[in-house]
């Protein structure tokens, strides 16, 4: 990172030579990074969409109501590898991670960025909190990589004109579409970016039509399996514009969080790479990149998006901004200016590895879903055993009788996943939800007579409505827990279902996820399996 700080006589970032790739500051620089990524994964508990994760890959298919198959995957085999292990399970999220960062270097290496130049880039990467919250795995985790390294491809494109890079990137592209079926989204402002602001010539490589085929092939299958679940994909949308409305202020929330994501270097670095290929002459050929992040980035806004899908884009902006910085004429005093953004961006990212999560001690009330949100960043989601713990405590209080025809169902997808995970020291039968990607693994079978439902504290009138018999057997309300694992939860013992699951089951699925601190009438659609 000292590189920001050189004297101006440092050779320019772009010549008549292609420079070396600086292969052992990058490989250096990756292996700190995968160390230090992997020594500190376990810090944080298992998110919530993790442990679905974990449920998914248990019930592995070639697609899922929510995303594509990699990610339960590769859960999958943490699990068989190392069960129980929170590190393991996101080792393939620092690998991304690590990814990203060799990406960076290698596109500022395209650019014919000198090694300095290469290590910059690659360098605010490895700094950035977008780094710090790939790590948890995601579908953002593999998605964010695979969509930089289709932006390196297109660049080395126009560097070199070899037509295989296209179709490469379609392939990567579709694998992608495997992960997260934000792809085509990137792919088609990518091309908006080419129409716009050239290579035009792109446009007449058979290359990059077949690539679009591969692309599109690769939606088959998931397109089958959505039209035959009346698309529930396509009712996600309101759904997350509600919950980013909830917790993250909506589009007036989404600039901060997004800057925040790339970091003090690299919103430098971006609006550094947005004046390059404005203003700089060997980098106008890239203008598609910045132009596509912006095309990308309004999309998600207008929305109400999150603000990490458009990131995949960063790596490439991280490059081109280091490469416009290194050959502009700075004076002193912007070299020095220089020192506190990398002194504060460095310290910053450190801070988030080892001082987060922060004490128990210090814990905050969650009282609106935007005090969820910080609780979650600042201390992560906790205490998920004592949730399992009260779920076991009411299947105690069946009878023998009662338990040979029992299930367990969780109102949310997080504590399904969570009675899965941890309820193996307990003699629990099957875990159903009818909440998002869980309601699409099935419903209960028709013979289940006894439920024990664990949910929010207000379940209880559904509950009546649907069973002949409801009891109320615990009760888990932490004042200082979080809604949904141990605050406002409850644990009933219902029998006697009034309609039976294959029947009810319809009925009873929801994308909505109550978080127990807002509701959105608008996002209550229930799709009908």
């Amino acid at each position: 990172m000292t590189a920001v700080v050189a004297a101006r006589t440092e050779p320019m970032a772009i010549s008549d030579g292609h420079p070396e790739f600086a292969v052992r500051g990058v490989a250096l620089m990756a292996l700190i990074s995968t160390i230090a990524l992997t020594a500190t994964a376990g810090r944080y508990d298992f998110f919530g969409d993790e442990l679905y994760f974990l449920s998914a890959g248990r019930r592995l298919d070639y697609t899922y109501a929510d995303q594509g198959v990699i990610v339960p995957l590769f859960a999958r085999i943490a699990d068989l590898l190392a069960p129980g292990s929170v590190t393991a399970l996101r080792f393939p999220a620092v690998i991304m991670g690590v990814g990203a960062i060799v990406v960076a270097a290698l596109i500022a290496y395209e650019l014919r960025g000198s090694r300095r130049v290469q290590l910059l880039a690659a360098g605010t990467y490895a700094t950035s909190y977008l780094l710090a919250t790939q790590v948890a795995l995601s579908t953002f985790s593999f998605d964010a990589t695979l969509t930089a390294v289709i932006t390196w491809l297109f660049i080395r494109w126009v560097r070199t004109r070899q037509d295989r890079l296209i179709v490469i990137a379609g392939l990567v592209a579709a694998l992608d579409m495997q992960v997260k079926w934000m792809i085509p989204l990137v792919w088609a402002c990518l091309g908006l970016g080419v129409i716009l602001c050239g290579p035009r010539e792109m446009l007449r490589r058979p290359a990059l039509w077949v690539s679009t085929g591969i692309l599109a092939s690769s939606l088959i299958p998931i397109l089958y399996w959505q039209s035959q679940h009346n698309w529930p994909q396509l009712a996600m949308g309101a759904i997350i514009g509600a919950e980013q409305d909830a917790t993250g202020y909506g589009p007036i929330g989404f600039l901060p969080q997004w800057l925040g994501l790339a970091g003090f270097l690299g919103s430098l670095l971006i609006a550094v790479g947005f004046w390059g290929v404005c203003r700089q002459e060997a980098l106008r050929p890239y203008r598609f990149i910045a132009v596509a992040l912006v095309i990308m980035t309004t999309f998600v806004i207008i929305t109400h998006g999150r603000p990490y899908y458009p990131t995949g884009f960063f790596p490439a902006m991280f490059a081109l901004g280091a490469v416009a910085l290194w050959r502009y004429d700075r004076k002193r005093w912007m070299n020095l200016a220089m020192i506190p953004t990398v002194v504060l961006t460095v310290l910053t990212f450190i801070a988030s590895l080892t001082v987060l999560p922060l004490p128990p001690g210090w814990r905050t009330v969650p009282e609106n879903a935007i005090d969820l949100g910080f609780r979650s960043a600042f201390w992560g989601t906790t205490n998920w055993t004592r949730m399992v713990a009260a779920v076991d405590a009411g299947y105690d209080t069946l009878t023998p009788a009662e338990k040979a025809h029992a299930v367990i169902i969780a109102q949310g997808y997080w504590q399904a996943g969570a009675v899965e995970q941890f309820g193996g020291q307990y003699d629990l039968p099957a875990t159903y939800s009818p909440s998002r990607g869980f309601g699409f693994f099935g419903p209960p079978p028709d013979s289940a007579t006894s439920v024990i439902y664990v949910g929010l504290d207000t379940a209880e009138p559904e509950l009546r409505n649907r069973f002949e018999r409801v009891e109320r057997v615990a009760q888990v309300d932490d004042p200082m827990g979080i809604p949904g694992i141990d605050r406002m939860v409850a644990v009933w013992k219902c029998r006697g279902p009034k309609q039976r699951w294959s029947v009810a089951w319809d009925s009873m699925t929801t994308l909505y996820f109550d978080l127990g601190l807002w509701r959105d009438p608008k996002a209550t659609t229930r799709p009908t399996r």
